[in-house]
């Protein structure tokens, strides 16, 4: 015999397994808090205005067809609901999208309780009809409005006043109030000229009503068409694999260098923080001008180097002594991930990108005070961030690899998708998001790369090799050029990179770079206590080219000139085995700036801190070399400052969702509820179901446990959460009941004194 349709959606619900409620749960997790006590209480709150609107957001524009189909046949009717069959619904829209894509869609619906019923006759959830994100009847009627290229051509030749009218509605809402909507007003009016261009719609003789396409071209949104059930397919552009991930590689390569020099002069200079908390203008101009970064690029890098934790905000040590509470400098843990090898340094930045709740495409943007915003500053951050970027990301790595997707066509597929944030995907968003990710290497040429898809996906160790085998392998060998430049022709590896950074600047970066010698850089490298030995034999075992003898003399006269004049602490001392040139030191002005005076021939102390005295002695034309106490040179120059890195990591964008095992358990209970709010009770300890005693509900468990009859008790938990259930007592003692529940066949264990009322069970 055929089970008859559910009456109620309480029914429906309780007629789900217990598979499906979990499923419901996690589709909508906010109904499972606080627990509801019986199916009815679960019923009520699928049917809240808020917990449907919430369910709806991920609905696509098929979803909201059946859910408008079903408004519009009665079926959302709460005082004379008229069910819809399955059938007729297919009649109604079988002939504009498949049966199967329009089965899922009920599915879907069904799963997450917005319609229930059966295929006889299927209900909506009457606040469903709130969430449709374009005016009833938009995706059922025939669509009688102008296209894309329709609406483009008739905006370009409007009149201020007529375009301001339309960004108006655009901005507050769709539908305007106006007298000049009346018959007879003379045709050169705005409204009437609208009207009969058709960017308004005529609603009646004071109202007028802007056209959903209209406002969405005007808004920069995608433009969709409700009608159309079928996800529009965008232009796909094949390209080879390998050519996205190696044009990712250069990109990672360069935010690498970039970020290390960022945190490089920061760490040199920190830079004071805004009274507002972000990193002003001026000193992203200094950054800017140090390194010769892009001043949108440094935002970005900025921003991403504070999500990793290698930037932070704080009182760096060295502290700077200028009256500034904050500045913006490297943290402690810079100097491990400056270690590390690139691939793993690119995944900490890829992967705090990923999780930025914050928008830096942003900055510079004016905000509601006409302002612009900074880089690190709070208006930056925006709840959606997160879940806008993935949706973007995610929807272009679904195409097969190497394929690439602009970003209109991304825009109206994610619209399709999720109309209801159709807003989020506005053209600039979603270029600028994809501007982004190819600085982070997780996008290319308009492909999502090996390495972008593993990380999205949630696989940073296979993201990582993805990118260690995109990488240029690190190249052993420099090449030495007769005007001192050094080429290095690919990324040298880590320890001839400290080497050849040490003795030589950086002229031109990128797949090649260029490194210059000059005295300075030779000096800097004997200061940290290199030898000129070391140094010949730098360039004759790592040059492919012959050395030239340019830089053979270049590094035997500094070394020379060096350290023959030499500077300790007394606070600080001055010595030199040439007692003609310590004279020469003493008799300069910067003697009497530094107070030096002789104690010996060959020394003369001085009560300056000894950086001091080296860099006044180097700005006077001498070259002096740091010593310690044993006589041996010493590497003097300045760490950078640094910041404390903290281990509080900052709260999730959202809470985490609850587990199956957690949802399972709580469907539990609701069955439990569930089946003691429909057993009746034949004998109470009193005559309303309530206790009396200690004792008499003592006595009364005891009786159960032996005669093996289940009990109706209500229980008030630890948190002030009152329930009914059915159990079958097994033990009581100890201020504690242990008893069988017969719905999980568990042990549970309650104490006496939270038995709020007890009964035998008939």
């Amino acid at each position: 015999m055929k089970a008859a349709p559910p009456a109620t959606l309480a029914e429906w619900l309780a007629a789900h397994t217990d598979t499906e409620l979990v499923a419901l749960l996690q589709l909508r997790p906010d109904l499972a808090v606080p627990l509801p006590a019986s199916m009815a209480v679960l019923a009520a709150r699928t049917e809240q205005r808020a917990s449907v609107l919430r369910a709806t957001d991920e609905l696509d524009t098929l979803d909201f067809a059946v859910i408008e189909t079903l408004v519009l046949q009665g079926a959302a009717d709460q005082r004379s609901p008229n069910p819809l069959p399955r059938a007729k619904l297919r009649t109604l829209l079988g002939d504009r999208v498949p049966a199967a894509a329009l089965d899922a869609s009920v599915a879907r619906l069904l799963g997450r309780a917005l319609v229930w019923g059966s295929d006889a006759g299927l209900h909506l959830t009457p606040s469903a009809q709130e969430a449709l994100p374009w005016p009833l009847g938009s995706a059922t009627e025939l669509p009688d409005a102008l296209t894309e290229p329709e609406i483009t051509a008739a905006l370009i030749g409007l009149s201020p006043q007529e375009r301001g009218l339309l960004d108006k509605l655009a901005a507050t809402g769709p539908r305007g109030r106006t007298r000049d909507a009346a018959p007879g007003t003379p045709e050169d009016r705005p409204v009437q000229r609208l009207l009969a261009l058709r960017l308004l719609n005529w609603i009646d003789e004071e109202t007028v009503d802007l056209p959903i396409s209209v406002g969405q071209l005007l808004r920069d949104e995608p433009v969709t068409d409700p009608h159309v059930l079928t996800a529009p397919q965008p232009a796909l552009r094949k390209q080879g694999t390998t050519d996205v991930n190696a044009a990712a590689a250069g990109e990672v390569g360069e935010l690498l260098r970039h970020s290390a020099s960022v945190l490089d002069v920061l760490g040199q200079a920190p830079a004071p923080a805004l009274r507002s908390g972000g990193l002003g203008v001026r000193e992203i101009r200094r950054i800017v001008k140090q390194t010769g970064i892009d001043e949108a690029r440094i935002g970005l890098i900025a921003e991403v180097l504070a999500a990793a934790r290698l930037l932070d905000k704080g009182s760096p040590e060295p502290l700077a002594d200028d009256g500034t509470e904050d500045f913006w400098a490297p943290t402690t843990t810079t100097d491990a991930w400056l270690a590390v090898v690139p691939s793993r340094r690119w995944v900490v930045l890829a992967q705090a990108w990923l999780d930025l709740d914050r928008f830096p495409w942003m900055i510079g943007l004016r905000d509601a005070n006409d302002k612009p915003l900074a880089a690190l500053s709070a208006e930056l951050r925006n709840v959606h961030a997160i879940r806008d970027r993935r949706a973007i990301l995610g929807l272009l790595a679904e195409y097969p690899a190497g394929n690439a997707v602009t970003a209109p066509d991304l825009g109206r597929a994610l619209a399709w998708r999720q109309p209801r944030w159709r807003r989020h995907y506005r053209l600039e968003s979603v270029e600028r998001t994809l501007a982004e990710a190819e600085t982070l290497g997780l996008v290319a040429r308009g492909a999502v790369t090996s390495a972008g898809r593993a990380l999205l996906h949630g696989r940073p160790e296979d993201a990582e090799s993805e990118m260690a085998a995109a990488l240029p392998e690190p190249v052993d060998h420099v090449l030495v050029q007769a005007d001192l430049t050094i080429i290095a022709p690919g990324p040298l590896t880590p320890e001839l990179q400290d080497r050849v950074s040490l003795v030589a600047d950086v002229e031109s970066a990128g797949a090649a770079t260029v490194y210059r010698l000059s005295d300075t850089s030779v000096r800097r490298a004997l200061d940290a206590g290199a030898t000129a030995a070391e140094l010949h034999n730098l360039f004759t075992a790592h040059s492919r080219t012959p050395v030239p003898q340019s830089l053979t003399y270049l590094i035997d006269d500094v070394a020379r000139r060096h350290g023959r004049l030499r500077a300790g602490m007394a606070q600080s001392f001055v010595r030199s085995e040439d007692p003609a040139l310590l004279a020469e030191v003493l008799a300069a002005p910067v003697s009497g700036l530094l107070a030096l005076r002789a104690v010996a021939p060959t020394v003369a102390i001085s009560q300056a801190p000894l950086g001091e005295v080296l860099e006044k002695l180097r700005a006077a034309g001498f070259s002096p070399a740091g010593e310690d106490s044993s006589g041996a040179i010493v590497d003097l120059r300045p760490r950078g400052a640094r910041i404390a890195s903290r281990n509080n990591h900052k709260p999730s964008w959202r809470p985490n969702p609850p587990s199956p095992e957690q949802l399972q358990a709580l469907v539990s209970e609701l069955r439990a509820g569930e089946r003691a709010a429909h057993t009746r009770s034949s004998q109470t300890v009193r005559s309303d179901g309530s206790r009396t005693t200690t004792t008499a509900t003592i006595n009364l468990l005891q009786l159960a446990a032996r005669t093996r009859r289940s009990v109706h008790i209500g229980y008030v938990d630890a948190s002030g959460v009152a329930s009914q259930r059915v159990i079958e007592p097994l033990k009581v003692g100890g201020g504690q009941l242990d008893a069988l529940d017969p719905v999980t066949g568990a042990i549970r264990h309650f104490t006496l004194h939270r038995i709020a009322t007890v009964a035998l069970v008939d």
